[in-house]
């Protein structure tokens, strides 16, 4: 929802050995493929993430238990977004959303809040340009490139929260909201989530990471607050404490949310992730209660 910058290109290739997987103590489902050797540079996280692993890493992977991405936990994942970055369990209602909050990002639109001062937004409009030219945003592409990495709407209005909110109804246009957040948020969060050894509330707080901070190398985006939690406990693919390895990153996930704004609300960690860390709920089984912004929520 509210990134660090734009979305910055992955220097450097890796090979990630995973050739086995392991059931680790404490999380009956979670664990870490054996030898898995977690990248240790933030460029070399991100091509781990980003980029399909060579096919032995693959099998590793697709070996583990499917955590986050199962069907059911991607639901439960879209509703705890939603209650973070639009107030809501129902993501489905958020495709049309489309405001200024006065980050400093321009506009947040979408279902995971997609924003034309961080890329993310641009790209989606590219994409969805290139399979479907004729749609109603098409024509607000010049003015998105001139405005990404600002707050600027120039070009944008008067007319572009009304032609956003009009594409929204149109399926293909969700449809390609769905395949971006996948591309550029759910996926990388959960394959390295898996390779970093953790269960699924692990690879939901990578996901939350990512969407709030974005996928980002510089000071304060994800992969910078992965090196930084790294550096203070080890992960679980490198014989750490699962629950020690999340709060340490859990803390340097709050000190980057309030290092936009020392009064930023930070509940989606203390009232949220980290309760359902505290509460041992590694596994994200329901019943699950939180709370984001003093509002509480049950699933």
């Amino acid at each position: 929802m509210k990134r660090a910058g734009c979305l910055l290109a992955a220097a450097l290739p890796v090979v990630v050995t995973a050739v086995a997987y392991l059931f680790a103590p404490g999380h009956p489902e979670g664990g870490a493929p054996a030898g898995a050797a977690a990248p240790q540079s933030r460029q070399e996280a991100k091509a781990a993430a980003e980029n399909p692993p060579d096919p032995e890493d693959e099998e590793a992977v697709d070996a583990m238990p499917a955590g986050l991405a199962a069907p059911a936990k991607k639901e439960l994942a879209g509703r705890i977004e939603a209650s973070a970055v639009h107030a809501t369990l129902d993501w489905r209602r958020t495709y049309g959303t489309v405001r200024d909050v006065g980050d400093g990002q321009g506009y947040t639109a979408g279902i995971v809040g997609f924003c034309t001062g961080t890329h993310d937004l641009l790209s989606l409009v590219e994409h969805y340009t290139e399979k479907h030219p004729g749609n109603g945003l098409a024509r607000y592409l010049p003015a998105l490139r001139a405005v990404d990495g600002t707050d600027s709407h120039e070009g944008l209005d008067p007319g572009f929260t009304a032609a956003w909110q009009a594409e929204a109804k149109v399926e293909a246009f969700r449809e390609a909201q769905d395949a971006e957040r996948d591309r550029v948020y759910f996926e990388p969060a959960v394959r390295l989530a898996k390779l970093d050894g953790l269960a699924t509330l692990g690879q939901l707080v990578y996901y939350d990471a990512m969407v709030f901070h974005g996928p980002d190398i510089t000071a304060n985006g994800f992969y910078e607050l992965r090196e930084r939690a790294m550096a203070e406990a080890d992960t679980p693919a490198e014989g750490g404490d699962e629950e020690a390895y999340l709060h340490a990153f859990l803390d340097r996930h709050r000190e980057a949310i309030r290092a936009k704004r020392n009064d930023n609300d930070t509940s989606r960690v203390d009232t949220t992730l980290r309760r359902f860390l505290e509460e041992g709920r590694l596994e994200l089984d329901p019943p699950l209660r939180w709370t984001v912004y003093g509002r509480e929520y049950r699933t």
